[in-house]
This record gives C-alpha cells, structure tokens and sequence, in this order.
C-alpha cells in the first residue's frame, strides 16, 4: 500500500505544487476534511474510482456532489448499468491508497481521469492524502496537467 510520503516523492518528482497536509484528526467525511483545514465543503475533492467492464476509470469532483453514473456511461457509449463503482478492494489494487483517501494523481499506474469542470472553480482545493488523516493542497490546474484529465460535467446542478 502507498502512502503519504508515497505521494509526496510523486508531488516532487513531477515538479508539483502541492503541499501534504497531516492532520491530527482523520477526515472520513467533505465535512470533517473541510473543518480541519478551514475551507469550503467544495474545496475538498474526492476521487473515486468506477469499472467499465475492468477498466478503471478515476472521477474526481468537489464537495458532497454525487457523482453521476451517466456522464461517464456517455463519454465511453456504453449502458448507465455497466459503469461499476469499484470496491476497497479494487481501489486499492489500481489507486495503491485505501478507500477514502485516493488521490487524483500518484497511482502506480496512470488512470484514466474524468474531472468535473466546477473543480477549476477555486485558487486551492483539497485532495486524499494517501491517509485518512492526510490531505493535499493543491491548485486544480494542476491536478488537470499531471493527470491529463477529461474535463466532463460529472454532477447535476451548478457547482
């Protein structure tokens, strides 16, 4: 499994502006990471991972947003049915990182990447740190370069 310092060697590798944030309290939930770093609930970003057939497929939006199935059943032209969200099993086999603490980036292999446009909407946004009790401060652009993310509206309504 990978990890916090994992994730900060891939932060300074590829020459990332972000910062690892060690929180002295875990943040399993938008609003706990949120009040632990003082930010709005929709600068914290969640990344999330979905099968289609055993492809892996990381969706990465902002705040307590559902992320929708269908945008990204129509970005690959298949049934709403067969977008699967993967298990903690799964994520942790394609992302290196638990379940609820995955990264947008840092994996140990690249995924393919969906981002919802509202992430771009904030100077900083917050992101799993590898740890339940880690999260890193990044801008969004910056996520969207190193990821070369789709830009998809992946939740209903505004951000």
């Amino acid at each position: 499994m990978l990890t916090p310092a994992d994730l900060q060697t891939y932060l300074h590798t590829h020459a990332l502006a972000g910062e690892i944030l060690h929180l002295t309290v875990p943040t399993p939930t938008v609003e706990t990471a949120a009040q632990a770093v003082g930010a709005h609930p929709d600068q914290i970003v969640k990344s999330v991972l979905f099968l289609i057939e055993d492809s892996p497929v990381l969706a990465v939006a902002y705040g307590l947003a559902h992320i929708e199935r269908r945008p990204i059943a129509d970005r690959f032209q298949v049934g709403r049915k067969r977008v699967k969200l993967a298990d903690a099993e799964t994520v942790l086999r394609f992302t290196g990182y638990p379940a609820g603490a995955v990264p947008p980036f840092g994996h140990p292999r690249p995924l393919l990447t969906l981002l919802d446009p509202g992430v771009l909407q904030y100077e900083e946004v917050y992101a799993g740190g590898g740890a339940g009790n880690a999260l890193v401060r990044i801008h969004p652009r910056e996520i969207l370069r190193v990821t070369g993310a789709e830009l998809v509206r992946l939740v209903g309504g505004e951000a």
